[in-house]
């Protein structure tokens, strides 16, 4: 059996830009693909904490060292510049590579520089 789980995150990163009229994708800073193990034209789900808007786009590469997140095309309704977004890719795999699987977290403050990295998310308290 196939079970879908959390590959990555980007955690509360910064939206840059917003571009309707660019081709559609999300464009992230390449050092922050590399650390969280994006890759180019991967699928992505976009959740936006500031405006609750939840969508699915792919990435592209934005250049290195510029800590670009642009939410591009139709996308571009959902969010805007200074908005917080998780952004998560997911990965299928059996029930044993399930079994010893760690996600790779990666929290972001507002000026996109990673401020923390885990591989998991602590149990909810009451």
């Amino acid at each position: 059996m196939q079970l879908t789980l959390l590959k990555c995150k980007l955690h509360r990163a910064c939206v840059t830009h917003a571009e309707l009229d660019y081709e559609g994708s999300c464009a992230i800073d390449e050092d922050l693909m590399r650390r969280a193990g994006i890759r180019e034209y991967e699928q992505l789900h976009i959740y936006n904490v500031t405006n609750g808007e939840r969508f699915s786009t792919y990435a592209i590469r934005a250049e290195a060292g510029s800590r670009i997140i642009s939410i591009n095309g139709a996308a571009a309704h959902k969010a805007s510049p200074a908005d917080r977004v998780i952004i998560c890719c997911y990965a299928a795999m059996t029930e044993q590579e399930a079994a010893v699987f760690k996600p790779t977290l990666i929290y972001c403050n507002e000026r996109n520089e990673i401020t923390g990295v885990g591989n998991a998310i602590p149990a909810q308290a009451a």
